[in-house]
């Protein structure tokens, strides 16, 4: 007898044909979308890079690398080096800032300047960056619970900063048309979120299998990198040098220049943008720990609109608040042109300690959380300030190093904001104290917005022609205005001598006293003819031709 009836086997053909054909559409539909959300992205990358092939190769690193930092932060965040609970003593979490500050410290006075020397080949040098960083994530995947997790994770903090320097550096080379240095720094900003926060699910799904297997991705994702720096436009490098100089001359400046334009006219307001940037950034710093310990502490209650929301509910809103001004910051720079930096910094300033001044009065949960998205918000376009000043009128042989020195400017403010917010402040006295920083900043960089109006960006890299002549310009400009200066003091102190000299009797009783004569210069006497020769007949014409002085 057979298992199956004629009917029964005709249903389930039926059914599995069914099934399959179901899979089919599936997977056709499922091919189908995945190619049209490509072209989507694919034509929304070009737009934003305004249709350029080396920007949108740029960006394209920069997400690469944005996600290779992603995999390694997930890859490290159950190991001994970042694994610092929150309520453990402050003195190991200010330990923890000292030691991620040497990295950035060591930056400035060598990445810098060797980026700098070597400028004609920036493509090598973004490619060298890429390939250390898949070298030490594959080491550290080795040596995640050894002692050779430490020098393997300095590499890496190292190396990214050195990318970043690199890329910023290059970025006023592949500018394309109709785009401003501040919108094209926004993008790729915006890129590296984006690929961050999707390839954050494969971190977590390689985890699952150990916490060694987000950075052999990693590892392998920095080498796409590599691939991709490479294939960047000779464009993206300057003329090569004349000679190949020796790599010990590589740290030595000609006739004295200087990163960030200090000493020339152009630095003034690259330094005042630097100033601005770095105290928002202390803000942050000093929030972001601030908070922490005073959410844990209990200083600050966790109610919002009548709901409680515990600690961890709390915590997860003010990093959700800094996150969210982050972005926002980024998101608003795709489409803001900066052209007065410092004015842009000190109206942020402004808003920011108004707000400060706000939560201090209404020390509550929801009133911190608006201060957090505003002090990330005004940082983040404080720093595409910066960015696009240094871009503008620094010239390329400073280039990079003056962006090697404005990171580690502001990490060094970010680490002093949180060693601030390390100490145990009540948590309306901290607010307070951040309100009343805010409130000077704010001062200053009105007086500075006023002092540097005339300081206006364009919106694309001058050339070193037009930045002699402007440098030439601002200097006659000084000149003229200490000229101003100093004849003003001159007329005063003209009319302080005249109100303080004698003044000469006037005459009595109709008599009338002829003035003195104006006193010769020293050796010489006035020759007057007497009155024996004017009685004698002597003429008028006789009387000049007399002598003149005599000595």
């Amino acid at each position: 007898m057979p298992l199956f009836s004629r009917s029964e086997r005709s249903l389930l053909g039926r059914t599995i044909g069914t099934g399959i054909r179901a899979t089919r559409l599936l997977l056709r539909g499922s091919l189908s979308g995945g190619r049209w959300v490509t072209r989507g992205a694919v034509r929304a990358r070009a737009r934003g890079a305004g249709g350029e092939t080396g920007m949108v190769r740029l960006f394209d690193l920069h997400a690469v690398s944005c996600a290779g930092d992603t995999l390694i932060a997930i890859g490290l965040a159950g190991t001994i080096f970042f694994n610092v609970p929150l309520g453990e003593a402050r003195s190991k979490v200010a330990l923890y800032l000292l030691v991620t500050m040497v990295p950035f410290a060591m930056l400035a006075p060598v990445v810098g300047p060797l980026l700098d020397h070597f400028r004609h080949g920036r493509r090598y040098a973004l490619a060298t960056t890429m390939l250390g960083r898949a070298f030490l994530a594959w080491l550290i995947s080795d040596y995640i619970h050894g002692f050779g997790l430490y020098p393997a994770a300095f590499g890496v903090l190292a190396l990214s900063r050195a990318y970043g320097v690199a890329r910023s550096a290059a970025v006023p080379r592949l500018l394309p048309e109709g785009l401003g240095l501040s919108q094209v720094g926004a993008r790729a900003s915006v890129y590296g979120t984006v690929a961050g926060a999707l390839v954050a699910p494969i971190g977590l799904a390689a985890f699952w299998f150990g916490p060694q297997w987000p950075l052999r991705v990693a590892s392998i994702i920095f080498l796409i990198g590599m691939v991709i720096a490479l294939r960047l436009p000779p464009k993206a490098d300057s003329e090569p040098p004349e000679r190949v100089p020796r790599p010990l001359r590589a740290l030595r400046r000609r006739g004295g220049e200087r990163p960030l334009g200090r000493g020339r006219p152009a630095g003034r307001l690259v330094i005042s943008a630097l100033i601005g940037a770095a105290t928002l950034r202390a803000v942050y710093g000093f929030l972001l720990l601030f908070l922490a310990f005073t959410i844990k502490a209990g200083d600050l209650t966790t109610v919002v609109f009548g709901r409680d929301l515990g600690d961890e509910g709390a915590l997860g809103l003010v990093g959700a608040a800094l996150a969210v001004g982050t972005f926002l910051a980024t998101a608003l720079g795709t489409r803001l042109r900066i052209h007065r930096p410092v004015a842009l910094q000190a109206s942020g300033l402004v808003i920011v300690a108004g707000v400060a001044v706000f939560a201090a009065l209404n020390f509550s949960l929801p009133m911190v959380a608006l201060f957090c998205v505003v002090a990330a918000l005004m940082s983040g376009i404080a720093k595409l300030a910066v960015d696009a000043s240094i871009q503008e009128r620094i010239p390329e042989r400073l280039r990079a190093s003056s962006f090697a020195h404005s990171e580690t400017v502001l990490m060094l403010a970010f680490v002093a904001g949180g060693g601030l917010g390390l100490v145990p402040f009540n948590g309306r006295i901290g607010i307070a104290v951040a309100a009343g920083v805010g409130v000077l900043a704010a001062a200053r960089g009105l007086v500075m917005a006023r002092r540097l109006r005339a300081e206006r960006l364009c919106g694309r890299p001058l050339t070193d022609d037009e930045l002699t002549t402007a440098e030439q310009a601002a200097d006659e400009q000084a000149a003229d205005e200490q000229a101003a200066v100093d004849q003003a003091a001159r007329d005063r102190e003209t009319a302080k001598a005249a109100e303080s000299a004698p003044i000469s009797p006037a005459p009595v009783n109709g008599d009338s006293t002829p003035e003195e004569p104006d006193l010769a210069p020293p050796g010489f006497h006035i020759y007057r003819p007497s009155s024996a020769a004017t009685r004698s007949g002597g003429s008028d014409d006789e009387t000049r031709s007399s002598p003149g002085p005599i000595p």
